[in-house]
C-alpha cells in the first residue's frame, strides 16, 4: 500500500491534505503545474490583480491539491472544482472544511465528457482560468505501472484512451464556452503530448485556442502545458 494512504495525509505545496483510497495520490510535479498558474496570476496587469481573484475551473479534482492549493495562495480566488467520482468529490469537500477553504469553493461531481457537462458549467462563468491534471496515460502504458498503482490508485483516472487524449479533447472542447476572452487552460501530461496537442488544436479552428507554452518538469520531460484562448479578428468574422 502506497505510503500516503497508510498515513491517511501527504503535504502539497505546503498544505496537509487527508488521502484515502481510491483517490488519486497528487505527484511532486503537480506541484509545479500549481506554480505556473500562480506565476501567470502574478504578471496579470494590476488593474486586473486590483479585482476580485481570478475564478478557476479544476477539472478532476481528486484530493483536492491543485484547487485548494491554488486557493490557499490566491486569497481572492474562487474555484469550481469537478470529478465524475463520488470519493473524489468527497475528499475535497473534507480537505476543503480542514483547511477551512470550503467558501470559496463549489465542488460538483460531474464528468466532463458528458452531454451535460457544459449545461451545469456554463452558469457559473465567464471563468479565467481551468487547470486540470486529467486522465493522460495512453492506454497501452497501463499495464506498465507499479503494482502499488494497480492494486490501490483508481485507474479511471490514469487511463486516457489510446493516445492518453480522451479527456484532454473534451477539456479543449469545452473551454472555450467557459472562458472569458483572454481565459487559459493549464494541463499536465505525458510528454508526447505537446505535439499531439499543438497537431490536435490546429485541426480546431473554430475553437480558437493556441498552445503558447510548454513547461518541463524536474526531470527535464515535456509536462505542463499553457493553452490560451485569442479572440478571433473582425477579418475572420
Amino acid at each position: 500500500m502506497p505510503v500516503q494512504y497508510i498515513l491517511g495525509e501527504w503535504d502539497f505545496q505546503g498544505l496537509n491534505l487527508k488521502m484515502v483510497p481510491p483517490v488519486f495520490i497528487p505527484r511532486p510535479e503537480t506541484e509545479e503545474l500549481v506554480e505556473w498558474v500562480l506565476e501567470e496570476v502574478a504578471q496579470r496587469p494590476s488593474e486586473v490583480k486590483a479585482q476580485d481573484g481570478p475564478l478557476i475551473l479544476e477539472v478532476g479534482c481528486g484530493s483536492g491539491a491543485i484547487a485548494l492549493s491554488l486557493l490557499s495562495q490566491l486569497p481572492k480566488s474562487q474555484v469550481i472544482a469537478v470529478d465524475k467520482e463520488e470519493a473524489a468529490v468527497s475528499l475535497t469537500q473534507e480537505n476543503a472544511q480542514r483547511l477551512q477553504l470550503q467558501d470559496r469553493i463549489r465542488i460538483i461531481r460531474l464528468d466532463i465528457t458528458s452531454d451535460k457537462c457544459r449545461t451545469h458549467l456554463l452558469p457559473w462563468g465567464p471563468m479565467d482560468l481551468v487547470v486540470s491534471n486529467p486522465p493522460y496515460v495512453f492506454h497501452k502504458d497501463m499495464e506498465q505501472l507499479a503494482p502499488e498503482i494497480c492494486s490501490y490508485e483508481d485507474l479511471v483516472a490514469l487511463d486516457g484512451g489510446d493516445e492518453g487524449m480522451d479527456v484532454i479533447t473534451h477539456i479543449l472542447t469545452l473551454a472555450p464556452q467557459l472562458l472569458n476572452a483572454s481565459g487559459s487552460i493549464f494541463l499536465e501530461v505525458d510528454p508526447r503530448h505537446p505535439e499531439l496537442v499543438s497537431s490536435w488544436l490546429q485541426s480546431q479552428p473554430d475553437l480558437h485556442l493556441s498552445l503558447v507554452g510548454v513547461r518541463e518538469d524536474f526531470c527535464g520531460r515535456p509536462r505542463f502545458l499553457h493553452i490560451q484562448k485569442s479572440v478571433p479578428s473582425v477579418a475572420a468574422l
